[in-house]
């Protein structure tokens, strides 16, 4: 008989130990998989039984969460959604996270081991932390002058702090209601179909996700090519460019709408923006020198995050001397984002140095103790500061003289550059209006650079421009910066 109880005995201890290994080994090693799996509703349950942590901008909440009475419990709840929306994004029970709720995800839900109070507490106590909170660099004001200027016309806005580089302002139009999407149901889909469907994209984040040929403020660019590499040495001398100027290799013709740009001067080609002096100027420097010049300032960056990813801005690597002098001028192939463009107008007014763009100020735990700051960080030095010097008074003559003067700020100091940029199929499509400038403060330091871009479909064709269109919203919006 004893024999027969040790040997049940045995077997149930081979049971139990085997019982404890597969135990193991789903915790410890097949969790994750578990968790991840779309059939596995528990993790979705706990992802929303607490409230998320909140969005700041200027110490204020624009996010928030709502209890309910469903499985998943608290709903996002958006304030002022579509002003920041282009900031925030969505978190959305059914169709998942974009912009600063995904990128922050951990932080907002709780699951970033950053938030403990003690390093690996939660990891060993298996506890639910409260979601921090994400404090943003944006300026509400800055944000309100921009959403506002753009109005129905559809657009974007992109605005930095040059010396540091903290996104001032970050907009887009159309825009959406983040709230429309939070939740579940009839209506959430619904929702997600009218704004999948729009094509006028309200759910495209323009100021960063989406490229357009930047027409004549590329011209800076172009520019400091030129002055760098001693193309030009003195801008007020004549270029020796003929009008029309024949793009080389071809018999295509490139002529001006402004007057004066024969052998005009970088100064004056640049003030009244000749197409014919930086075409030619794009050739002199060559295919190098432009592309080094560009990828300074941040084209063609494949790595940039703000932290949500920014589309690369692009300026073609392998082309003929054609197509350099198109390029030149912010044609053929050669697309930017506006906060591309905003960070070329930010190197130039702050010295040369181009600071690397950034939206998260600081992540604070549910206690409000600061786990996490940013600080400003160099990106590249994109032009020499007195290349940087000779930039600003062409971009301040653009807004003094030239075709920028929609931007000027009494007793302020403003550069800028105007751009009209042809697209389509033949360039017969609307073109876009385009503004970049800066403005500095009443100690001439720099405070702020913008770039605005206008499709406004709606406009008569001859309105379009960018000092017309476009340059009343930079001032606005670099208005509003400084207060």
């Amino acid at each position: 008989m004893i024999r027969y109880i040790r040997r049940a005995a045995a077997c149930c201890l081979v049971l139990l130990v085997a019982l404890l290994i597969n135990t193991s080994r789903v915790q410890i090693f097949q969790a994750d998989s578990f968790n991840a799996n779309p059939a596995n509703r528990r993790a979705l349950i706990a992802r929303y039984d607490q409230p998320r942590g909140d969005i700041l901008v200027a110490g204020r909440s624009v996010t928030g969460s709502l209890a309910t009475d469903d499985q998943l419990t608290y709903l996002r709840t958006y304030t002022q959604g579509p002003l920041y929306a282009p900031v925030t994004g969505y978190v959305s029970q059914l169709y998942g996270t974009r912009m600063l709720e995904g990128t922050e995800d951990a932080v907002l839900s709780g699951t970033d081991p950053q938030l403990a109070s003690l390093p690996l507490w939660n990891e060993i106590t298996r506890a639910r932390q409260k979601g921090g909170d994400v404090h943003t660099t944006i300026n509400p004001a800055a944000q309100e002058a921009a959403f506002t200027g753009l109005g129905d016309r559809t657009g974007a806005v992109a605005a930095l702090d040059p010396a540091t580089g903290r996104v001032l302002a970050l907009v887009s139009t159309p825009s959406y209601d983040p709230s429309g999407i939070a939740g579940t149901g009839r209506d959430v889909n619904a929702e997600w179909a009218r704004l999948t469907a729009d094509p006028e994209q309200p759910m495209l984040d323009r100021a960063i996700r989406q490229t357009y040929p930047p027409g004549s403020t590329f011209k800076v660019v172009t520019a400091a090519a030129a002055l760098e590499s001693g193309k030009v040495a003195d801008p007020k001398a004549p270029t020796k460019t003929p009008e029309p100027y024949t793009l080389p290799g071809t018999t295509t013709q490139l002529e001006n709408e402004a007057a004066g740009c024969a052998d005009a001067s970088l100064l004056v080609a640049f003030t009244v923006s000749c197409n014919t002096v930086f075409a030619k100027l794009g050739v002199d420097v060559g295919l190098k020198g432009m592309v080094q010049q560009a990828q300074a300032f941040g084209f063609n960056d494949r790595r940039l995050r703000i932290p949500p990813s920014v589309a690369p801005s692009n300026f073609d690597t392998r082309m003929g001397p054609d197509q350099v002098a198109l390029s030149s001028i912010g044609q053929f192939d050669t697309t930017a984002t506006p906060l591309q463009m905003a960070m070329v107008a930010a190197a130039v007014v702050n010295g040369g140095e181009l600071m690397s763009p950034y939206l998260v100020d600081r992540i604070t735990n549910s206690n409000g103790v600061t786990v996490a700051a940013a600080a400003g960080r160099p990106l590249h030095q994109a032009v020499s500061s007195g290349t940087a010097v000779r930039l600003q008074q062409m971009m301040e003559a653009v807004v003094t003289k030239g075709t920028g003067t929609n931007a000027a700020i009494p007793g302020i100091t403003v550069g800028g550059k105007t751009g009209t940029a042809q697209h389509g199929v033949g360039n017969k499509g609307m073109p876009y209006a385009w503004f970049i400038s800066y403005a500095k403060s009443a100690a001439g330091q720099p405070a702020v650079a913008v770039a605005v871009v206008v499709e406004d479909a709606e406009a008569v064709r001859a309105d379009i421009s960018g000092g017309g269109s476009a340059a009343p919203i930079a001032r606005d919006v670099m208005r509003a910066v400084l207060g």
